[in-house]
């Protein structure tokens, strides 16, 4: 169900049914209007139409953000502001300045947009009252900054902290492959990718490839920074490590789904709510296990 984690922790979350949800119901998406460049707005996470804005599932919450843009390529902008231009001369035999020429690529971009072609994405949220966890699905931060602003616009009150452990993720990242061992219940996987620090900005990555090497470790020696390390938890969650934090390409093993269906995992198509209840409860093994394996998480003061 995620494929991306980006992992905050909350405070004073407002209800999520009753005035919470109508708040949720204010700023349900709306598709873009013809003359409208973008719109934004929650969607129901199950997909039925008219269905709950937010889900809950075994005690955890489930948001999904849509944004809507629209895209006018700027060479045919510049083509439609050429004849204008060039009828403007013809006509008038003067040359437009260039606050008539803003004017008039403002009003050709608003008369293509009814014909430019529409794009969509969507962003899961999921929201674990307990530990107080939320997770935007997404290391994206135009995305994030777009989830983290209607999450306030729709919970008003609401407080939230980008989690920060106590050792960098890529210092944590550069002493695991140096040593050539990953922390307890994590084993370090064929992905990696190794950044200069100096003025050369030298990228070294290493797919489907043994990191257990020695070259390895001679890059880091010389100064290369780790910025992605393919990991996996207990045999059960794959995902790539960030030197922000984030985990980008989640995937849940084959034992996952063989624990929860017996080996039919079939069944699990289209069920959401087996999807919720499988996603979050790995997560909330994986994302304890994670900050203490970065040295535990830094507690601001609030």
């Amino acid at each position: 169900m995620f494929k991306n984690a980006t992992l905050f922790r909350f405070s004073n979350l407002p209800a999520t049914s009753g005035e919470g949800g109508a708040d949720l119901c204010f700023n349900a998406f709306v598709p873009c209007g013809a003359t409208q460049e973008r719109s934004i707005g929650w969607v129901p996470p199950r997909g039925h139409e008219n269905g709950a804005l937010l889900e809950s599932v075994a005690g955890q919450s489930i948001l999904k953000l849509m944004v809507e843009s629209k895209t006018v390529p700027a060479d045919v902008v510049k083509r439609k502001v050429a004849e204008q231009v060039a009828h403007i001369e013809a006509t008038t035999g003067r040359k437009p300045g260039k606050k008539e020429k803003r004017e008039l690529t403002d009003d050709a971009r608003l008369a293509l947009l009814p014909m430019a072609f529409t794009k969509q994405s969507a962003t899961l949220v999921w929201i674990d009252p307990v530990t107080r966890l939320l997770l935007i699905d997404s290391a994206s931060q135009s995305k994030i900054d777009d989830v983290l602003t209607m999450l306030v616009k729709s919970m008003d009150g609401l407080v939230l902290q980008l989690i920060q452990t106590t050792q960098a993720p890529a210092s944590a990242m550069s002493q695991w492959l140096t040593e050539m061992e990953a922390p307890d219940g994590f084993t370090v996987d064929r992905e990696c990718e190794l950044k200069a620090s100096d003025e050369s900005k030298a990228v070294v990555k290493y797919g489907r490839h043994a990191l257990d090497i020695a070259e390895v470790a001679q890059h880091i020696a010389q100064g290369k920074i780790p910025t992605r390390l393919a990991l996996t938890y207990d045999d059960r969650v794959s995902f790539v490590l960030t030197e922000g934090g984030a985990l980008k390409k989640i995937a849940f093993l084959e034992s996952v789904f063989a624990d929860a269906y017996g080996g039919n995992s079939s069944i699990a198509d289209d069920n959401f709510d087996a999807d919720v209840a499988i996603a979050t409860g790995e997560l909330k093994k994986l994302v304890p296990a994670l900050l203490g394996a970065l040295g535990g998480e830094v507690v601001v003061a609030s």
